[in-house]
């Protein structure tokens, strides 16, 4: 069972800056371009660096996400000496307990990482979009001869005091860290995905358990003290594609991103490929009276109308004379006839009715926003929904 690099993915978030979207779901099981969820991105990305044992840590609604993941057969992760393994908070002797915090899931799970007695592990989000070779970063972390290595990249000074900031030496040592500075030092930001030497890590994790004013946080907790006690910990640049989807915004932006030529974000690459469960559905069908440009329309998709810059999920439906731009369509949601989708979210398998209108182009206006209906909702005939407004199954208003 000995390994020398495992992950363990962390996946349990409520993802409440999604708001009606994540109502019933984790945030990782949420829809993405067409035909994915966000998780497919971390797990892809273990398994084309070859990390074929993962630990995947949920709490918040984990039905749908644990069913989604199954086996782990898409991603190659159905393996008898490894393989994806769903870890949920459980009853111990000391009683049962949700986690607490990232570090806190991590030492729960310490028996586990255990069993595999790995030289490394890597720790990872499961709400990003992006691509990265961990074996890479794992590569690096060895070579520096580090407890701990940190994914970082270069954002705007303007954000910089959104994310935990690294201040590093000529060599990418890590001399400082400050969680969300008000005035911070450098614009390196932590990606929150490390590498640690597990013998490393279990230590402070076990002693940051046992510090009663810990919030049980790797960047609010566990990386100062190993920064504090001289421990070698180094940074790690990536200059690719990577976006944090936990607001409405992010997740609207990362899918119109990857309709964007030259945004980095390239799902048809073959040597990176991202992977993800299969739905039954059959082909996509456009109807004689269709236009549809600049969009992705997955199986199972029917379009009688116009789609433009939009993303379709599987088995959405645009009927005749609906009017669908730069929004996303996700699985099962219908556009009736007459409707008028702009600059939107449909969440999935909900139904907008004749004739109504859900959103709206920028006008410029401090207010605008992009407009969301929740999963399973119906939205009558002729209903309108402004701009930056969002609504969920029970045809109610959600503030944001």
């Amino acid at each position: 069972m000995k390994k020398e690099c495992i992950a363990m993915l962390l996946a349990g978030g409520q993802g409440s800056r999604l708001y009606v979207l994540t109502e019933n779901m984790a945030k990782p099981a949420v829809a993405f371009g067409g035909k994915f969820r966000i998780i497919d991105f971390p797990l892809s990305n273990c398994s084309n660096a070859g990390i074929d044992t993962v630990g995947v840590l949920t709490q918040y609604r984990p039905l749908e996400l644990n069913a989604y993941i199954g086996s782990g057969q898409p991603w190659d992760l159905d393996r008898n000496d490894g393989g994806v393994h769903i870890l949920p908070p459980y009853q111990s002797a000391t009683g049962a307990s949700w986690y607490k915090g990232t570090a806190n899931a991590i030492y729960q799970n310490i028996g586990f990482v255990d069993m595999y007695d790995p030289d490394y592990v890597v720790v990872l989000s499961g709400d990003h979009i992006y691509k990265m070779d961990y074996a890479d970063m794992v590569e690096r972390h060895k070579a520096a001869g580090t407890a701990c290595t940190i994914s970082v990249m270069e954002v705007p000074w303007s954000d910089a005091s959104r994310f935990g900031i690294m201040s590093v030496d000529e060599n990418d040592t890590i001399t400082e860290f400050a969680e969300k500075p008000k005035e911070p030092k450098s614009n390196l930001a932590s990606m929150g995905i490390y590498v640690f030497t597990w013998s490393k890590m279990r230590e402070y994790l076990i002693a940051d358990e046992n510090d009663p004013n810990s919030d049980n946080d790797f960047g609010k907790n566990v990386i100062p003290a190993m920064l504090g006690s001289g421990e070698k910990m180094v940074a790690y640049r990536f200059a690719g594609y990577w976006k944090d989807v936990g607001t409405l915004d992010s997740l609207w932006d990362a899918n119109m991103d990857m309709l964007a030529t030259g945004s980095g974000l390239d799902l048809l690459e073959r040597d990176w490929p991202i992977y993800g469960r299969s739905t039954s559905a059959p082909p996509a069908f456009l109807g004689k009276g269709s236009h549809v440009e600049h969009s992705v329309i997955t199986r199972g998709c029917t379009v009688e109308g116009k789609a433009e810059n939009s993303v379709l999920s599987e088995n959405s439906v645009v009927e005749e004379g609906a009017d669908v731009e730069y929004s996303i369509l996700m699985p099962g949601a219908v556009v009736k006839k007459g409707a008028k989708v702009n600059y939107a979210i449909i969440g999935e398998n909900a139904v907008i009715g004749e004739n109504a209108v859900v959103g709206a182009a920028p006008d410029g206006s401090e207010g605008w926003g992009i407009s969301v209906v929740g999963p399973e909702t119906a939205i009558p005939t002729g209903f309108t929904l402004a701009a930056k407004h969002m609504i969920d199954s029970g045809m109610k208003e959600v503030a944001r």
